[in-house]
């Protein structure tokens, strides 16, 4: 059975590898599903409420009103400085790769599984019109891909 959950949470990201206009910093106000795979044990799969227990706490706060950006993105070594020489805490959800819709989901898909939960699938609203969705079969596909991309950068070090 598949239970759907609905979320929304605000944040700021650049895709600073595309030469278009979102390489520019800007936000969005993004719409999660997540859709829980679950069994039946007894009348009922599950409460609700388990699902935001948990969700709900990690979207705000990792997520929520705070700026996607990549590990290698220059961007973020300039914005660390200002945090440090200010006192100014700016929230960052720190990505391996570019802050693009597809790592997005594949590092939501993973927090979420690491939480315990089993998904079959996660979709990702970022503007009115354009939707992401994500399945396990993709996860697994990328979890591959990750590794051997993180192999192979390991193997090129002297």
């Amino acid at each position: 059975m598949i239970i759907e959950k609905q979320y929304k949470f605000y944040a700021a990201h650049r895709n600073e590898t595309l030469r278009d206009k979102c390489s520019n910093i800007h936000g969005h106000r993004y719409g999660l599903k997540l859709h829980f795979e679950v069994e039946r044990d007894g009348d009922i799969s599950t409460l609700f409420g388990d699902f935001d227990a948990k969700i709900e706490p990690w979207l705000r706060q990792q997520y929520d009103h705070g700026m996607l950006i990549n590990r290698h993105d220059p961007l973020y070594i300039i914005l660390q400085d200002y945090c440090r020489t200010s006192g100014e805490h700016l929230r960052f959800k720190v990505i391996d790769g570019a802050t693009s819709v597809e790592n997005l989901a594949w590092t939501m898909f993973s927090e979420v599984t690491e939480m315990g939960f089993r998904l079959a699938r996660l979709e990702i609203q970022e503007t009115d019109t354009s939707n992401f969705l994500y399945t396990r079969a993709d996860w697994t596909q990328d979890n591959r891909h990750f590794a051997e991309r993180q192999h192979s950068a390991t193997a090129s070090r002297p």
